[in-house]
């Protein structure tokens, strides 16, 4: 190599690493934020037929099958979501609801639909980190917990992951003192989500069992939820997902005694 050419590759060299240096490294709230919308917003909308099996500590399973229909109003903002329950025979036709609200001066807004009753509840703010439909799910699962509901710091990073812990600025409303989560650096994906008690023991686990790609976004396939106080575990196996159908506006009262065929198929 000739000095002329030395000299090139030195310089390339030099203004390579002075670039590196300058590219900022990403915040808690950055990638919190990214890793809400890899999790709740790909698309503008979507579907997917969700098994979940609940097992108890005796190793008794019961199934749940539903359809789940979501529409984002903004990308990362409010949000409207439609569960509608096929299997089994008890709860059929049952529907659960959200408008979800990114504000958290604006809480989410939620309706379950009994068709045995034929009787719309309204499920207070309060409700939203109980069980849903008897699983080691919450309410608040289904749609996402609110960002702004949280703290977040950086704990550590590796090739592979970020560490984020998110603890919640109002303390009394839930049961954790807070939440870990391990988010995939390629995919921001949450791959797994620790919650503490009160006394800072874990008690329970969201981990990811399965991802891949749908029409070329980063999709969870499958989740584990152990709850480690009951021993009892809820997986979901997510199937027939698609995202940007085109769904209507099909997120009212209306359509939770008649429900949208077309897009339950």
């Amino acid at each position: 190599m000739g000095n002329s050419q030395t000299a090139l590759f030195v310089v390339l060299f030099l203004c390579i690493n002075a670039c590196a240096k300058e590219i900022p490294a990403l915040s808690a709230d950055k990638i919190v934020t990214k890793a809400n919308i890899a999790a709740y917003y790909q698309a503008s909308d979507g579907r997917a037929k969700v098994n979940m099996e609940i097992v108890n500590s005796r190793g008794d399973v019961k199934v749940r099958e539903f359809i789940i229909l979501r529409k984002d109003i903004t990308d990362g903002g409010d949000q409207k979501f439609y569960v509608y329950f096929q299997r089994p025979a008890d709860i059929r036709r049952m529907v659960f609801m959200v408008h979800k609200h990114v504000d958290k001066e604006n809480e989410d807004d939620r309706w379950l639909y009994l068709p045995s009753l034929d009787l719309v509840n309204r499920i207070a703010s309060g409700d939203k980190r109980t069980s849903f439909v008897g699983s080691d799910y919450f309410y608040e699962d289904v749609s996402g917990r609110s960002l702004s509901a949280d703290t977040h710091e950086l704990l550590a990073q590796d090739e592979e992951y970020y560490i984020v812990r998110n603890i919640p600025k109002y303390p009394e409303e839930v049961e954790f003192s807070y939440y870990d989560m391990n988010i995939d650096k390629q995919t921001f994906l949450p791959m797994s989500i620790l919650f503490y008690d009160k006394k800072q023991v874990l008690y329970r686990k969201i981990e990811v069992v399965k991802s891949g790609e749908v029409q070329l976004y980063p999709t969870v396939f499958e989740v584990l939820v152990t709850n480690l106080s009951t021993k009892n575990i809820t997986r979901m196996r997510f199937s027939q997902i698609k995202y940007d159908i085109d769904l209507p506006d099909i997120f009212s009262e209306r359509y939770l005694r008649r429900p949208p065929r077309k897009f339950l198929r």
